[in-house]
């Protein structure tokens, strides 16, 4: 019999559960089915999540000065490496707050937050939400882009979940706060700390913390210079999350939300004027590691730089620049706002000034305009409405500059500095657009009124200063130019000049080392040297002739014809042996021409040769780093190789400090470099250079002028700091008929030196046990021993008489290049 078919409601009941238990069994067998597939599919090529065990992201490389203080940085991401044991819980928690309030409960991704989510997209119709947490964080900034795609959401969860297994919550927060972009340039909380509030992580407070945590959502939309008060509201908030998360209590958050935002401005680049010096540092690191390690890298390198001889340099040689210029006049105002605007020109002329672009390198001068003026002075007004005066005293320097023609291809002066400034109206009129610069004291340094101004114009002329240790080669100050934005070429590195008579100290040093000494006589007379086909006929820049001279005065007098024939007599390849020992030049050919210094180098390369001179003849080479560091710590360079078994001791018990060993290679001969030391005091007593002599200690240099007055030098010492200073013109041509090594580069020297050693004891050169001092009339000449007058040995000459007691060179020749007697060179 056929089965009755239930058709009460308890059948209907039970075969629609029956229905729907099939249906959802196949639906979840279905849907698992989906889930599986979508994880194989989506999980197949995955980014490999271990590589983050071995995180070492790009974090910034720091110069430091030798005082400790920052004066550069290299980055391509500004970052500082913190790791999560250093950071404050404040920080923690208020990232926790405001970004993942279930970070310390999830696996990885946040089911609640994932359904706020859905919930928002299918409500919003706008841009994909997807409820990230700190994990999916992680993963999307280090493996994937942000773009909002449903197939990269699905990926981005699929490896949070790997990343949770893998790593604990706390190397995870590691991660996500040292990677994340923070605005102005900062990745992570450290560095962001330091560009927000200039503080390190420990200083911070809840509302700072708070501000920090609340910028991951949007960096620019919460910028506290834009918006300052969308920021304050976003910080709030997250204070507010930190207090109902539990993190801080009610009195905690209302200080916190009722403190201001104390955001600093952005911190200069570079917190020390060292441009040129950090700039040669990037180079050297650029060359050394490659421009992706150097800006990723981590290294903290400590350099050579004193900052207080750095800011002596600068100033220095601006001042030296900036008088030069203005011996040589003025060249006009950098525009007119008057000229053709009629009676009205005047209205609105702040606005129409700040149109008005600067010269560069102008620095710490503004552009002001002259608004009225009369034949004692203009008065001028500058963009941000200050008012001044320029008195006629301070116009008198800017008369015409002198036009430069080129004639037999020679760059002369074609005419004179213009006419003596006698009322203001000779040098500006209204309407006038200059640079000016306050002062407190006028030229003659006599205290002027309040609101004086003195007019002033970038020099077209540049230089060079660079001082170093001359016992350790280290740099301590650098200026390559007038000013680093003017041009970013490094005078003392890279300009490749002729040295002039600032040369002659190598020859005269080849000479001594060959026998001669200070009191040896040369004929100072028309010499004529063929080479080839070709004939030198140098001459004295005095133009006249001075007869048998002793080697001392012919280097304090800087006599070409002296230098000459003292050339030839100790050998062209012993002078060239030695300037390549001192790293001179690499490749200077033994012509006759180069005793007069008719060959390049460069600042540096002549100031260290100048330092062996002064230390003693000891190799030395000459470095702006002392030591380099990587991101863990450990010295990956040093500049003093030399080693020291008791320098690593906590403590010496009283005992003296130990010295390092001087093991350096000895390139001159001890006594000899204190000969041309002690020669070159003389430069500055008595000859090129007397006013290096008001320094008034003791000191010696050698003044340097180049054919046809292209470059200036001077390059000088005192025991314990070599300098060297040039000036000269971007594209050679003539400094002017009345300048010299002595006049244009020379002050700059004292103006340097005044300030380096204003707080230093003054000491004289140390004179070596093999040297001895003769009386020669009302002072002292020095010879190596055995070869003073009266020992038969040496060629040297009675000071008091003048009569030649010259024995034979070694080996018993006696040459006769005077061309008078054989007893005279």
């Amino acid at each position: 019999m056929a089965k009755r078919y239930d058709r009460s409601a308890a059948g209907f009941f039970y075969r629609t559960t029956l229905n729907l238990l099939s249906a959802g069994f196949l639906f979840g067998v279905v849907g698992m089915f989906v889930v599986f597939f979508g994880l194989w599919f989506y999980g197949r090529d995955l980014p490999d999540y271990q590589k983050l065990a071995d995180y070492e992201p790009p974090i910034v490389s720091r110069v430091y000065a030798a005082d400790g203080r920052l004066i550069g940085e290299f980055a391509s991401e500004k970052r500082i490496f913190v790791p999560y044991t250093s950071i404050p819980k404040r920080v923690v928690n208020a990232f926790i707050a405001a970004e993942d309030q279930r970070f310390f409960s999830h696996p990885g991704i946040d089911v609640f937050g994932i359904a706020r989510a859905i919930r928002n997209n299918f409500s919003g119709g706008g841009k994909l939400q997807g409820g990230s947490t700190i994990t999916q964080q992680v993963a999307k900034n280090f493996f994937f882009s942000s773009e909002q795609r449903f197939e990269r959401k699905v990926k981005e969860m699929i490896l949070s979940f790997r990343i949770e297994r893998a790593y604990t919550k706390d190397k995870i927060l590691e991660l996500y706060l040292n990677q994340i972009f923070l605005g102005r340039q900062a990745y992570g909380v450290a560095a962001a700390a330091q560009i927000y509030f200039n503080k390190s992580l420990e200083e911070l407070t809840v509302a700072e913390a708070a501000f920090l945590a609340a910028l991951p959502q949007a960096p620019s939309r919460f910028n506290p210079e834009k918006n300052s008060r969308v920021a304050i509201n976003r910080r709030n908030y997250v204070i507010q999350r930190m207090l109902d998360d539990g993190y801080i209590n009610q009195t905690e958050a209302d200080e916190a939300k009722a403190a201001p935002l104390g955001v600093k401005p952005p911190p200069p680049y570079i917190s020390i004027g060292a441009e040129y010096f950090v700039e040669e540092v990037r180079r050297e690191m650029l060359a050394k590691h490659g421009e992706e390690k150097m800006k990723a890298g981590g290294f903290v390198i400590r350099s050579t730089l004193d900052p207080k001889l750095q800011a002596f340099a600068d100033a220095s040689l601006r001042r030296g620049l900036v008088a030069y210029d203005r011996r040589h006049g003025w060249r006009g105002p950098v525009a007119n706002l008057k000229e053709g605007q009629g009676e009205r020109w005047a209205d609105s002329w702040r606005q129409k000034l700040r149109k008005v672009q600067a010269p560069a390198g102008h620095g710490d001068w503004p552009l002001a305009l002259v608004l009225e003026i009369d034949d004692k002075g203009a008065d001028i007004g500058m963009i941000d409405g200050r008012r001044g005066r320029i008195p006629l005293t301070e116009l008198s320097w800017a008369r015409k500059q002198g036009e430069i023609t080129v004639e037999a291809g020679k760059p002369t002066f074609k005419t004179a500095t213009g006419p003596a400034i006698k009322k203001a109206t000779d040098v500006l009129k209204q309407g006038d657009v200059v640079l000016v610069e306050r002062i407190a004291v006028d030229s003659q340094n006599k205290p002027v009124p309040p609101d004086t101004y003195t007019l002033r114009q970038v020099p077209e002329v540049t230089g060079a200063l660079v001082a170093m240790d001359p016992h350790t080669g280290r740099v301590v100050a650098m200026t390559g130019g007038f000013s680093f934005w003017l041009s970013q070429f490094n005078n003392v590195t890279q300009a490749w000049r002729q040295p002039g008579s600032s040369f002659k100290p190598y020859v005269y040093l080849a000479a001594l080392q060959e026998g001669f000494t200070p009191s040896t006589i040369i004929l100072d007379a028309p010499i004529v040297v063929k080479f080839g086909d070709k004939t030198y006929r140098p001459r004295n820049a005095s133009g006249k002739f001075y007869g048998p001279t002793p080697l001392r005065t012919g280097i304090e007098q800087s006599r070409n014809l002296m230098t000459v024939r003292l050339a030839e007599a100790t050998g062209l390849e012993k002078v060239v042996d030695l300037v390549g020992k001192l790293g001179v030049s690499d490749k200077l050919e033994p012509v006759m021409a180069m005793a007069l210094g008719a060959y390049e180098t460069t600042p540096m390369r002549h100031v260290t040769a100048y330092a062996m001179i002064v230390n003693g003849g000891k190799k030395i080479t000459p470095t702006l780093v002392d030591r380099i560091q990587d991101r863990r710590g450990n010295t990956i360079y040093r500049h003093d190789e030399r080693k020291c078994e008791k320098c690593s001791q906590v403590a010496w018990g009283g005992q003296t400090m130990p010295e390092l060993p001087n093991d350096r290679e000895q390139v001159i001969d001890e006594d000899n470099a204190f000969q041309m030391v002690n020669m070159m005091q003389g430069v500055v007593q008595r000859g090129t250079a007397t006013i290096v002599s008001a320094l008034g200690r003791p000191v010696a240099g050698k003044t340097g002028t180049t054919n046809d007055v292209l470059d200036a030098w001077f390059v000088g010492f005192t025991p314990d700091l070599a300098v060297a200073v040039w000036v000269g013109f971007d594209k050679p041509r003539t400094l002017g008929p009345q300048e010299q090594g002595g006049v244009t580069a020379a002050p700059i020297f004292l103006d340097f030196m005044r300030s380096a050693t204003k707080d230093v004891p003054s000491r004289n050169f140390t004179q070596p046990k093999g040297v001895v001092a003769v009386r020669a009339g009302a002072g002292y000449e020095y010879y190596k021993r055995g070869t003073e007058p009266g020992t038969g040995r040496g060629r040297t000459v009675d000071t008091d008489t003048a009569e030649d007691t010259s024995p034979t060179r070694p080996g018993g020749s006696r040459p006769n290049i005077g061309g008078s007697t054989g007893d005279t060179y």
